[in-house]
């Protein structure tokens, strides 16, 4: 042991460090690092997407033109009232509506309610380092889906999903699957299955520095034993550039994109795309969110 004169040095270096904390998240979240550098920011399409607030109400507006050169808008907006938050209320283009409310009845449970083109009520539960969900088409009555994540120690996490069909000639055990994730330091990985464990998918993701990460995603199956879905990376090195994304997958599509804050909360999004070295293929896009 080393002592100091300074009694306060003592009492620091004598004190045990707080023992590390044990996470827990939705098992669809459970290889997300990996999946949203892979695939977040990159779009062929030309949008633009306007937040503001009209008093309690936050109000979006996302507009987006098609190849044909026509613009299509869908107005949407959030609030809570009387403790119902409505994440979404939601008019689009081609006459349908969404509506996505959430209550939290109880300290750890939340509860939702999804309308689309179904309609499903849904749960969530965390207690502890166990996160449960679960959910149930009201509409149809036909289905009924749960998960369950568990954090068994620092870093990592365990879990699996299972749907079943309530009603029709496939009434029954329709799908299930497991995974596992493990973070420590820069890296980050994790493995879920697939096709009622035919499959099983693996994401990887390093951190270099703080400016430059990378990312892989594979597949492996009796049918093929690896398929490299994707490799990509991003670097944020360059602060009159942006945030620099680039990935190659298995199918000879090359992407890029680049992400910038070019006003005060005005980011925009510059992508594009080429299979091989065939420019005829070239797909661009470009997004503005403010």
């Amino acid at each position: 042991f080393f002592f100091s004169s300074s009694p306060i040095s003592n009492f620091i270096l004598l004190s045990p460090r707080p023992p590390p904390t044990i996470s827990t998240m939705k098992f669809n979240d459970i290889s997300k690092p990996s999946k949203d550098l892979l695939s977040d920011d990159y779009t062929n399409s030309m949008t633009l997407k306007c937040k503001g607030k009209a008093g309690p109400i936050g109000v979006t507006i996302e507009t987006e033109r098609s190849a044909a050169g026509t613009l299509s808008s869908k107005v949407g907006g959030k609030f809570a009232y009387a403790g119902l938050n409505f994440d979404k209320l939601q008019a689009k283009a081609d006459g349908s509506n969404v509506l996505e409310t959430s209550l939290v009845p109880m300290a750890g449970c939340k509860m939702t309610f999804k309308a689309n083109k179904g309609a499903d009520l849904g749960v969530e539960y965390t207690a502890g380092s166990v996160t449960t969900t679960g959910s149930l088409d009201v509409l149809n009555m036909s289905k009924l889906s749960t998960s369950t994540c568990i954090g068994v120690a620092p870093g990592i996490n365990v879990g699996g999903d299972l749907s079943y069909n309530i009603s029709g000639d496939k009434a029954g055990l329709s799908s299930y699957n497991i995974g596992a994730s493990y973070a420590t330091g820069p890296l980050f990985a994790s493995v879920t299955s697939a096709s009622k464990l035919s499959q099983f998918n693996v994401g990887v993701l390093y951190k270099v520095n703080s400016d430059l990460s990378l990312a892989s995603s594979t597949t492996h199956s009796s049918a093929k034993t690896c398929n490299v879905l994707a490799i990509g990376g991003s670097y944020s090195g360059l602060a009159n550039v942006g945030t620099i994304k680039a990935k190659v997958g298995s199918n000879g599509i090359t992407s890029a994109c680049v992400v910038r804050e070019v006003a005060p909360k005005v980011n925009l999004t510059a992508s594009g795309s080429i299979s091989g070295a065939d420019f005829s293929t070239l797909k661009y896009g470009i997004g503005i969110t403010m």
